[in-house]
C-alpha cells in the first residue's frame, strides 16, 4: 500500500487511535505540535480537502468529537483545527486529514501553535484513551 495513512487505516502499521468511526480514524501525530496533536482521516482514500467535496464534510462529526475529547481529557481550554491541502501548502501525506491540536490559554494563538513537546507520546495515548 503506497499511502500512509491508508495503512494506518488497514492496520498495517501500529497507531495510537483516539477515536474511529464508520467515516473516520483518528489517532496521535508521531511527530506534535502540542501535546495530544491528533490526526483525524477519511477511511476512504481522497488526497485532500479541495480534491473531494464530501470529504471534509464526511469526517467533520469525527473531528468535533475528537476536539471535545482532547479538551475534555487533556484539559485543553481550546483546539486548533487545520488541513493542509497540497505540497505547497506543507501537506505531506497526500490523503485528506484535519490537524486537531489541543490548546492551553498560557500558550494561545497561531503564533504558538508550533511548539517542542516533551511528554511522551504513550503517556498522552493512555490520557486521551481513559474514559
Amino acid at each position: 500500500m503506497d499511502c500512509l495513512f491508508c495503512a494506518l487505516i488497514a492496520g498495517e502499521i501500529p497507531s495510537k487511535r483516539v477515536y474511529e468511526d464508520d467515516a473516520a480514524l483518528a489517532f496521535l501525530d508521531i511527530a506534535p505540535w502540542q501535546e495530544g496533536h491528533t490526526v483525524v482521516v477519511p477511511k476512504r482514500h481522497t488526497v485532500d480537502v479541495l480534491a473531494d467535496d464530501d470529504a471534509l464534510a464526511e469526517i467533520a462529526p469525527a473531528v468535533a468529537r475528537v476536539g471535545r475529547l482532547l479538551k475534555e481529557r487533556l484539559g485543553a481550554d481550546a483546539c486548533t483545527v487545520l488541513s493542509n491541502a497540497g505540497a505547497a501548502s506543507g501537506q505531506e501525506v497526500f490523503h485528506t486529514h484535519v490537524h486537531v491540536l489541543p490548546r492551553w490559554e498560557d500558550n494561545p494563538g497561531v503564533a504558538n501553535m508550533r511548539t517542542r513537546v516533551t511528554a511522551d507520546l504513550d503517556d498522552v495515548w493512555r490520557r486521551t484513551a481513559e474514559g
